[in-house]
C-alpha cells in the first residue's frame, strides 16, 4: 500500500472521530469507569502506530488517544462469540420465506 493510502486509510471524518470518542467517554463514565485520575501508566510503543492511533481517532493527546483506547477495550462487547456459540440452536428454514 502506498503511503498516502495508508495515510488516508487512518484519517477519519472529525466529526465522526469526535463522536466516537464522545461515546466511548459517556458509556465508561456509565459504567462508573471515569474517576479521578490517580494511575500513572507509562510503555514504550512504535511511533507509527502512536502517530496512526492519535490521526485516527482524533485524539488532541497521548493521555486523550490512552483514556480513549482503554475504554474502548473496556466495554468492547462479545457479540461475535455469542453469536458463534449459537452455532446450530436456530432450526433450519427459521429464517426464510
Amino acid at each position: 500500500m502506498a503511503p498516502e493510502t495508508v495515510q488516508a486509510a487512518v484519517e477519519p471524518d472529525e466529526d465522526l472521530a469526535r463522536a466516537r470518542r464522545k461515546l466511548a467517554f459517556e458509556a465508561a463514565d456509565a459504567e462508573g469507569l471515569l474517576g479521578a485520575r490517580d494511575t500513572a501508566v507509562g510503555g514504550r510503543v512504535p511511533s507509527k502506530l502512536l502517530a496512526a492511533a492519535r490521526a485516527r481517532s482524533g485524539a488532541a493527546s497521548t493521555s486523550e488517544l490512552l483514556l480513549y483506547a482503554l475504554s474502548k477495550v473496556a466495554l468492547e462487547d462479545d457479540f461475535g462469540r455469542q453469536l458463534l456459540a449459537r452455532r446450530g440452536r436456530v432450526p433450519k428454514g427459521t429464517l426464510e420465506g
